[in-house]
């Protein structure tokens, strides 16, 4: 999608220095850069590569003003407080889809559902009953949508996506090939008369907030009697599995290979590192750091804004380093 830089940089709400009539279609890395390509540099020691790269225009940090008279003749510069926030938004403007009609392929099947503008039903896609997709949606190939699943506006629901029934998603949700959302919960009781496990009604529900992102081959399950729920914007990474009845806050970050048990609770702006083992009925407050490969017992609390929490038992990572400290002395003692 062709931009002057001037209509980007109003919708960016950065400072333009030099010629807005400069076009962009895309973004681009340095190394990659082209002469329709908009790049970024959130760090002064870049700026002079960016301004001798073939790049329409910079986007670049309030560092750039100081030589801003200079470098705007040699190209256009957005100033931005955040320049590698600048740049995502960016790329969202000029890659944003163009607005079609709405497009259902002949191998699609699709039941008496209620389907908004501009939606996009892909090969082999099937849409169960009184399903609700709203305006802007897209439903990618071999996706297999549930009866009563809400779909809200502006979704992309990639290939071979299963939702089960019942699931709602908000606006702006996307789920990456492979994803699978309200299946049952991993939760059974034991006879213990003849040894036997049958499982425990799984007949809950999955709410997904605005703006959430779930990654490739994740997994999230319904709550078991009541819900799952994940709040607005937050991210998770491929190849998650979210236990039934958690509770994920809002802009929490989960990387991949993450497992969270049953009945856990992960408040507002957590962020949670690679390979995290959480067990059931765990409570992970605001703000606090997982790192990778943490192991969270059973019922365990976890506590403190912005402090990072490592090992198994997960504790601070000071406590954690002073403790492999003294481990090597004692080694190096021992022989």
């Amino acid at each position: 999608m062709k931009q002057s830089l001037a209509a980007v940089a109003q919708q960016l709400g950065c400072l333009l220095i030099g010629d807005g009539s400069v076009t962009v279609t895309c973004v681009a890395s340095l190394k990659s850069a082209d002469s329709s390509s908009l790049v970024f540099v959130d760090n002064p020691k870049h700026l002079d590569s960016a301004l001798a790269s073939t790049a329409a225009g910079v986007i670049a940090g309030p560092f750039a003003e100081d030589s801003a008279p200079e470098s705007a003749i040699r190209k256009p510069l957005l100033i931005s407080p955040q320049p590698r926030l600048a740049f995502a938004r960016a790329a969202r403007l000029l890659h944003a889809p163009t607005a079609r009609g709405r497009s259902i392929h002949p191998s699609a099947i699709v039941s008496a559902s209620a389907i908004g503008g501009n939606v996009d039903i892909g090969p082999r896609a099937i849409v169960g009953e009184q399903v609700r997709i709203g305006d802007g949606t897209t439903i990618g190939a071999g996706c297999v949508i549930g009866e009563g699943v809400e779909i809200g506006n502006d979704c992309r629901i990639d290939a071979s996506v299963t939702i089960y029934a019942g699931v709602k998603l908000g606006d702006r949700v996307v789920v990456q090939s492979g994803a699978i959302l309200g299946s049952d919960g991993f939760g059974y009781v034991r006879d213990e008369q003849t040894g036997h496990y049958e499982l425990f009604p799984q007949i809950g529900r999955l709410v997904i907030e605005d703006d959430v992102e779930i990654g490739a081959n994740s997994t999230v399950d319904r709550g078991a009697l009541d819900e799952t729920r994940i709040r607005r914007g937050t991210k998770i990474d491929n190849l998650v599995h979210v236990g039934h009845n958690v509770q994920i806050g809002q802009d929490v970050v989960i990387a991949a290979q993450t497992g969270i048990s049953g009945s856990s609770v992960i408040e507002d702006n957590v962020i949670v590192g690679g390979q995290v083992g959480i067990a059931d009925h765990v409570k992970i407050e605001e703000g606090a750091i997982l790192g990778a490969q943490s192991g969270i017992p059973t019922k365990k609390v976890i506590r403190g804004q912005g402090v990072v929490f490592w090992g198994t038992p997960a504790r601070p990572i000071g406590e954690y380093l002073k403790e492999l400290a003294f481990l090597a002395r004692s080694a190096r003692k021992g022989n």
